[in-house]
């Protein structure tokens, strides 16, 4: 068993650390992140490792399989709060003097506890009625920022030469900008309706989901369409998401990753990103070692 241990800032002492409680066959350093290799793989080794990630504040990923960038030929990002750092909804409902009702439906539909994401969706949308659209400006201007390691991840992405696809339960009119400034291939998400300059608190499907609100399903379904459309199976692809609504993609590819993620997610990921950037999905394939 290998094991990948990386942070933002991943301190020396953090490696040494690791190098004295995880005797390892060899070590191998890159910025912020370390490879131990040839780790036994029993329940101690495993215990010892989770408390010293805690401790040192980095993530740790056993790796019983390794994997190269070869073995995959698509990258699925979720983009609210993973490819972005923000619940773009809950942005524009705070604008809309709207913010704590919305937030709370949010956050129990990230949770799990609504089950049903479109009717959640709709009822957060419908509390948005009348709200001038230039709020959707504002919001994109003043407070959609990238996550770390987004564009170093994209970018390792095209050199793959990974299909990429950035879906959301969220709207086009924040998934339009960020696949422009990523380069990503293609995306898939709802529609905001306005009318007179206004949010009508209407939200409609898009046409590839047969018009259906972009849930969980959905972003299962764009998956599975983006690998036809190049000729793989699902298992081919890498999703990467946060929340309960990334679940079923996550489920279908052959790689999942939870990023800076709700706890059920966490705990149904392959692998989990909590104290890295996007682009610490690179450090756990082999090839890059």
């Amino acid at each position: 068993m290998d094991l990948v241990i990386q942070s933002e800032d991943l301190p020396t002492a953090a490696v040494d650390a690791f190098r004295v409680a995880c005797p390892a066959a060899r070590i191998r350093r890159r910025l912020n992140a370390a490879r131990l290799f040839g780790l036994a793989d029993d329940a101690v080794t495993r215990k010892v490792a989770t408390a010293l990630a805690g401790y040192w504040c980095c993530d740790a990923a056993f790796i019983l399989q390794p994997r190269q960038r070869a073995d995959f030929r698509a990258l699925v990002l979720d983009m609210d709060s993973t490819v972005i750092t923000i619940e773009c909804i809950d942005e524009l409902a705070r604008l809309a003097g709207k913010g704590e009702q919305v937030a709370a439906i949010t956050e129990a539909a990230m949770r799990g506890e609504i089950t049903d994401y479109a009717e959640s969706l709709r009822r957060r949308v419908a509390l948005l009625a009348g709200t001038e659209a230039s709020v959707v400006e504002r919001v994109r201007a003043e407070r959609m920022h990238l996550s770390p390691g987004a564009h170093a991840l994209l970018a390792a992405a095209r050199a793959s030469r990974w299909a990429t696809l950035l879906v959301s339960g969220g709207f086009t009119v924040f998934t339009e900008p960020v696949r422009n400034e990523l380069g990503i291939d293609a995306h898939c998400a709802n529609r905001l309706v306005t009318s007179a300059g206004r949010l009508t608190g209407e939200v409609c499907g898009p046409p590839e989901n047969d018009g259906r609100i972009v849930d969980a399903a959905g972003k299962a379904r764009a998956l599975q369409r983006l690998c036809a459309s190049i000729g793989c199976g699902a298992r081919q692809a890498i999703a990467i998401g946060d929340g309960a609504n990334d679940l079923e993609m996550m489920a279908a590819a052959g790689l999942s990753v939870a990023f800076r993620a709700k706890p059920v997610v966490r705990q149904r990921a392959d692998f989990a990103l909590d104290h890295t950037g996007l682009d610490g999905l690179l450090n756990l394939l082999s090839d890059l070692w």
